[in-house]
């Protein structure tokens, strides 16, 4: 999913901003960081691999610019070479153009077979590279022009920052697939993922960056221009579900709220079945289940109680780039609480089970800590189709729920029983009752825009282009 940062300030160390707010974005990506900086003639890049404590190690850019952008990483198809690391940096009309992306594009081989056509050599393996050589060669008179031109020949997701001509600009695709918001600080201006970015560094929310839009920041001021309409809203609601910080705002929901609310509908939707006999606590998989553990618990009556313990200094397992790494990371990540557990009847909830690897190794986790009976409850529905939107979920036959029944997953992962949240509860819970402005393609397979440039075939050959 990716984060990006970017501050504009004729009075802060911009690279001291952009660290700052990187760092709150970490949840976003743990590959690679990037640090650019400017101060309108000149540009100062700083990468590296790893967390944000390691890519910057040994020094953050040294030019006291006034504009800067920044990036956390989390690969789907792109590769975790350092070629890869962004911000990415082009020449352009201006001087110069540095580009930060979180998403996907749809039709990026199509565009960069054209490029490289006409003789453009790309140095990467990233669709983010496409954008910023649009942009860069692009034909205008303002930075903001050349955006306009060159994204309305771009399909699918991108939330962007960019840096050209001594000014600091956020794009968002014309569905808003992912967010992004502006903020203002007394000496600047703040383009950020999510909120919890802003709060990082003493910046006011202002708005989200509505989809389509492009927000250009300087000393004039902050301008407003529009892209091109590609139909309906379509705002990942995964971002709810799982990336997010829960201390976030996007689009005018509150991401713990969010989640409580799925927790009491997949309360509702358990009783309905079950009732309030056969379980003793509700225990969360921290840190993304808790909000929805408490909200489960606090409508279905039943006693919440921590039964796992996270060790802090071990990432996220969803967003490691390989399946044997996520495996291990489970291992280290999670440890039982024996006291809470041993002869209960529990019911975990979790925020999604997307391969079934991670959920198998909790159950035994549950089990081998002497719980009696382990019920799982997940809020989302069955994740059954790949993401092309910014995911690493685009290999139909690793998702357990489109090759399996939820009673064969629930074999398969050994749990005494499996209920997932149902689609209409999850659209209630954020919200859009609906479904008009949520993006729910994995879990329905409706896709907001044409996907078949990016379908993976079932022997696992990719057919379309990679992603940030």
């Amino acid at each position: 999913m990716c984060g990006v940062f970017g501050f504009w300030s004729k009075k802060r160390p911009v690279a001291d901003v952009c660290y700052l707010g990187l760092f709150a974005l970490q949840h976003r990506g743990q590959e690679s960081a990037g640090i650019a900086v400017t101060d309108g003639m000149h540009i100062d890049v700083e990468k590296g691999a790893g967390l944000m404590a390691e890519a910057f190690k040994n020094r953050l850019p040294s030019l006291k610019g006034y504009c800067g952008i920044g990036h956390v990483r989390y690969s789907t198809f792109g590769g975790s070479s350092f070629s890869n690391i962004q911000p990415f940096l082009a020449s352009g009309a201006d001087g110069f153009v540095s580009l930060a992306h979180n998403g996907n594009l749809n039709n990026a081989l199509k565009i960069r077979s054209r490029l490289e056509e006409k003789g453009l050599v790309f140095q990467s393996t990233s669709d983010s590279e496409v954008m910023l050589n649009l942009i860069a060669g692009a034909s205008g008179s303002a930075a903001e022009e050349r955006i306009l031109s060159s994204l309305a020949q771009v399909e699918g997701a991108y939330s962007l920052v960019v840096m050209t001509g001594g000014k600091l600009i956020g794009v968002r695709d014309p569905h808003g697939f992912h967010p992004l918001c502006l903020g203002r600080s007394e000496d600047g201006y703040c383009l950020a993922s999510e909120t919890c970015a802003l709060d990082a560094v003493g910046a006011e929310f202002v708005r989200d960056v509505r989809p389509g839009e492009v927000l250009a920041a300087d000393g004039e001021g902050v301008r407003s221009y529009s892209l091109p309409s590609r139909g309906r809203r379509s705002s990942c609601v995964f971002e709810y579900i799982y990336f997010a910080r829960p201390d976030s705002d996007i689009d005018g929901l509150n991401v713990w709220e969010a989640r409580h609310a799925m927790g009491r509908r997949l309360a509702r939707e358990y009783l309905a079945k079950h009732g309030r006999e056969g379980a003793d606590i509700v225990v969360p998989v921290p840190d993304t289940g808790i909000a929805a553990a408490i909200g489960f618990a606090a409508e279905s009556g039943i006693p919440y109680a921590e039964g796992l313990i996270k060790n802090r200094y071990v990432g996220r397992t969803f967003i490691l780039p390989e399946q044997k790494t996520r495996k291990t990371t489970v291992e280290m990540k999670l440890n039982p609480i024996r006291e809470n557990l041993k002869d209960r009847r529990v019911v975990l909830i979790d925020d999604s089970i997307v391969r079934g690897t991670t959920s198998a190794r909790l159950i035994e986790l549950l089990r081998s800590a002497g719980a009696a009976e382990v019920h799982m409850c997940v809020s989302s529905p069955p994740i059954t189709h790949p993401c092309y939107y910014g995911i690493d979920t685009s290999i139909r036959k690793d998702l357990i729920a489109a090759v399996a029944s939820v009673d064969e997953i629930r074999r398969r992962i050994g749990t005494d029983s499996l209920h997932y949240l149902s689609l209409e509860g999850l659209l209630e819970a954020v919200r859009d009752p609906r479904g008009g402005n949520m993006c729910v393609s994995c879990f329905n397979g409706r896709y907001p825009t044409d996907v078949s440039e990016c379908v993976i075939e079932p022997d696992g050959s990719k057919t379309g282009g990679p992603s940030c």
